[in-house]
């Protein structure tokens, strides 16, 4: 039978400046090339590259930056009815040079998707999705979006719906503020069907050097299941009762930006396909299948320069 299919992915819509010249700071950098970004948007790209049904939530500037961005998002069939314009608030704008060391020199501007409220999402729209997925890189910052994205995930979670979290820990944002972050992420944890985190994450939020008894210490919050991407290495899966190292496929990688929102993107529209997605991840063989295809999908992003450009159709896949 086939599932509730929509999946709503709620955060930050915003413009990244990448500077083209190479191995300069942003002091020095002269030339560069506008790209949308955040990572709720990439994993909307990828349910709809891959023939599923997304839906974004967030909110950017009623200004040529928010219409650029909600464009590229309605050009790949992304449903952009819960993206809010605002007329207040400049779209959020992130400016990235990588430097000669391979250090990356970073300056976020913040607009718009600071203020996103709870009386402007679609309330009927939340409660018909199949899956709410919660993959802001700025929603825990401080400021209201941090209320409103809390609350949602809360009464989500009350409302017995599927939760996906990736915390997606983003240094330059967090700097002397790590612990708070940390403490953030353990409640959303606490209330996810499923988590998504980098090997570092795992060790930041853990505590824990070792990666299985990381993963164990998320399972002890909440977490039904943890995926650990590990790079060339693959995925290490776990429900609780099993865990593994699922393999990633041999590729040339060329610009690994959005890989793991990717990877994101096809687990939710494996999961989504499905009329009971929450009793999916208790079969650990399925789990590893839809596991494997989602390390194809974000393995082939690498493969391309550039996020939502990057992702694969599902005949690029299969």
């Amino acid at each position: 039978m086939k599932g509730n299919s929509s999946v709503i992915c709620i955060g930050e819509l915003i413009i990244d400046f990448f500077c083209t010249d190479i191995g300069v700071d942003l002091v020095r950098g002269k030339n560069f090339e506008k790209q949308a970004g955040g990572a709720p948007a990439n994993v909307c790209a990828t349910i709809e590259k891959l023939g599923g049904t997304s839906v974004f939530s967030g909110k950017v500037g009623d200004d040529p930056f928010g219409h650029f961005l909600k464009n590229t998002l309605d050009e790949i069939n992304v449903d952009t009815s819960m993206l809010v314009l605002d007329d207040h608030h400049p779209t959020t704008l992130a400016f990235v040079s990588l430097k000669e060391n391979g250090e990356r020199d970073f300056v976020f501007n913040r607009g718009a998707d600071a203020h996103l409220s709870e009386e402007e999402l679609d309330k009927e729209k939340l409660k018909a999705a199949g899956i709410l997925h919660f993959g802001s890189a700025t929603a825990l910052l401080e400021g209201s979006f941090q209320l409103t994205y809390l609350n949602t995930i809360r009464s989500a979670h009350n409302d017995g719906k599927f939760i996906s979290f990736d915390p997606n820990y983003r240094g330059n944002l967090w700097e002397g503020r790590e612990s708070a972050f940390v403490d953030l992420c353990k409640e959303v944890i606490g209330l996810a069907d499923f988590v998504k985190v980098s090997d570092e994450e795992l060790r930041m939020i853990s505590g824990m050097e070792n990666t299985s008894r990381g993963v164990q210490v998320l399972h002890q919050l909440g977490a039904k299941t943890v995926a650990v991407t590990l790079g060339k290495k693959g995925t290490l899966i776990s429900n609780g009762n099993d865990q593994e190292t699922i393999s990633s496929i041999d590729v040339t990688s060329i610009d690994s930006t959005g890989a793991g929102d990717a990877f994101v993107g096809a687990m939710l529209f494996q999961l989504s396909k499905e009329e009971e997605p929450k009793k999916v991840l208790e079969d650990f063989e399925q789990l590893k299948k839809i596991t494997m295809f989602s390390n194809k999908v974000g393995a082939i992003v690498c493969t391309k320069v550039g996020a939502i450009s990057a992702i694969p159709t599902m005949e690029e896949v299969v």
